[in-house]
């Protein structure tokens, strides 16, 4: 069994590096405005927009222009779900007849969505209508995404451009991204999704009368439309409570791995695309190995820890591994498959129950969040955040070898340090922070259904999860008050844009730089050194940040675990 499923994990990634490579470069195409061969058929539409809108699409920002737009965009958007979801009882194409959803739930949601983290609070079959679906989390899983992909750009015209006052246009970023890169595979992905099973109606609920006699409630509803934003997006929301748990959301091996793959393939091929708009791919294949080690050393550790049966049923002699939250049709190999991906991106589906994991798979997870998701991560976000890391690196090595740290040809100043130190810090200390204030409070730990270690990394889980904008819970915390609605709303909004703001402040002001020449006391960042000491931050900034409270929480209910002890 453990053979078969290093073969299905290799494979996977394999032929899922191969598929990204040409949609990387087809992705730095459209992201520099060259023509593809879907021009003809997407620039009338991209004109028509920029037309009824009135933008400029020859109009450039500088960085703070873009900041303002940027936000401006979200508090829109953000505005626009709430309002959607407080007066959805009016509106049509809501044959359950669901009422207006409560206040904090729905100012949670709308902050969830927009800032492409998709946390739910509640049940989707019985709370959203098809209306507020459709048009408020399908429609921001396009928007959310092709936002954080314009950060990212902007970003990277800031290594690209000399002494340029502006970042680029943040309208025609996202309209660009939106329009030729999730818009087409979304249509392919959907009907793919929709010839496998997954629903696509706007018909009522039909009731079934089962053989015990009672009439069963079966919810339907347009669900591959959203599955496969929710996939390709980085978003992860559901249309059912289960999520891709769900036989309506993922009904069989095919779906699980095409969803599997959909989350992975824009956030690794975006990390080429970088290197073809940079002009040099090895750049781009260095910071790919960086983050594929670790992946693989993740996802080496969850698999270990649920191929192993829980120890206090190992005394009845029961083995083949912890399938408890497990749906058997996946079972360990693709479930641990997705929950590292679903963690590493900034995704938050989810195919098995997070919370019936093994403590060091919940550890596994918990570290993949906490270190702001840039193992490949979501979209342009993750890409910014191993930026962050790859400077603060830069800064390490220019200080061992006594020259001012470069990258791309670009002096890193304090400036760009103390934006990217602020980007890494203040969400890693924040989540702890809201996680404390949250075990002292009764409003906090109402919500608990496991006490001890497990209750507490229950409550850090969802913190770390709203920092990192991923959205997926241990779901053993009743989220749905008034206190988490508000808190790890915040901690949603404070999470997006304590990263874009710090990456487009950057960007503007290595824009305006010159480029400095590379001689031999230059640091290589191609090479294996730079990718092993490009880890070795990675991974020694998130020990030292939460090592701590990872004691207190997974290691210690491992430990309490292989005492024979559980909560």
């Amino acid at each position: 069994m453990l053979l078969e499923d290093v073969i299905l994990i290799m494979l996977f990634l394999l032929i899922l590096t191969i598929t990204a490579i040409p949609i990387g470069k087809y992705m730095s195409k459209i992201l520099t405005g060259k023509k593809t061969f879907m021009t003809p058929v997407i620039r009338p539409l991209e004109k028509f927009i920029y037309r009824i809108c009135s933008i400029d699409e020859n109009q450039e920002m500088t960085w703070k222009r873009y900041v303002y737009a940027l936000l401006i965009f979200n508090i829109i958007g953000i505005t626009f779900i709430f309002v959607l979801q407080l007066i959805q009882n009016f509106l049509p194409l809501n044959p359950a007849q669901m009422p207006s959803v409560r206040w904090d739930t729905a100012l949670n949601t709308a902050i969830s969505f927009s800032t492409n983290t998709n946390w739910q609070s509640y049940a989707g079959e019985t709370t959203m209508s098809y209306l507020t679906q459709m048009l408020g989390m399908t429609v921001q899983n396009f928007l959310s995404a092709s936002v954080g992909i314009a950060a990212l750009l902007a970003l990277i015209r800031g290594f690209t451009r000399q002494n340029s006052a502006t970042i680029g246009n943040f309208w025609v970023d996202i309209t660009r991204t939106a329009l030729y890169i999730l818009l087409p595979l979304a249509v392919i992905f959907a009907l793919i999704l929709a010839s496998q099973g997954v629903v696509q109606t706007i018909g009522p609920y039909v009731t079934a009368h089962t053989l015990e006699g009672v009439n069963q409630t079966i919810a339907l509803g347009p669900v591959a439309s959203q599955e496969a934003i929710k996939m390709l997006g980085s978003n992860g929301g559901g249309f059912f409570s289960a999520n891709s748990a769900h036989p309506f959301e993922n009904p069989n091996g095919i779906t699980n791995i095409l969803e599997t793959f959909a989350i992975l393939l824009i956030p690794i091929s975006i990390v080429f695309a970088f290197g073809y708009i940079i002009r040099n791919f090895r750049q781009g294949l260095a910071i790919f190995a960086a983050m594929m080690i670790l992946l693989v050393a993740g996802m080496g550790v969850a698999y270990y820890a649920e191929s192993q049966s829980n120890p206090i049923i190992q005394k009845f002699g029961v083995s083949g591994g912890n399938m408890e939250g497990k749906e058997l049709t996946f079972g360990v190999a693709e479930s641990v498959l997705w929950g590292v991906a679903t963690t590493d991106v900034s995704n938050g589906g989810v195919n098995s129950m997070h919370d019936s994991t093994m403590p060091l798979t919940g550890l596994v997870y918990m570290f993949n969040l906490g270190i702001g998701e840039v193992i490949f991560g979501g979209l342009g976000v993750g890409l910014i955040g191993m930026i962050f890391y790859i400077i603060l690196t830069m800064f390490i090595a220019g200080l061992m070898i006594g020259r001012t740290p470069e990258f791309l040809g670009k002096k890193l100043g304090p400036y760009e340090m103390v934006m990217a130190t602020l980007a890494l810090i203040v969400p890693a200390g924040l989540i702890l922070v809201f996680a404390s204030i949250a075990i002292s409070l009764p409003q906090g730990l109402v919500g608990l259904n496991n006490p001890s270690a497990h209750g507490l990394s229950e409550i850090l889980y969802a913190y770390a999860s709203a920092f990192a904008n991923n959205g997926s819970a241990f779901a053993g915390l009743s989220a749905n008050t008034v206190f988490y609605n508000l808190t790890l709303g915040l901690a949603m909004f404070i999470g997006r844009f304590v990263v874009i703001i710090p990456a487009l402040a950057i960007a503007g002001s290595l824009a305006a730089k010159g480029r400095v020449a590379t001689d031999a006391s230059t640091f290589p960042s191609t090479n294996a050194l730079f990718v092993l000491m490009l880890v070795s931050v990675v991974v020694i900034v998130g020990a030292l940040t939460f090592f701590p409270v990872f004691a207190l929480g997974p290691i210690l209910e491992h430990l309490f675990l292989q005492g024979g002890l559980t909560f």
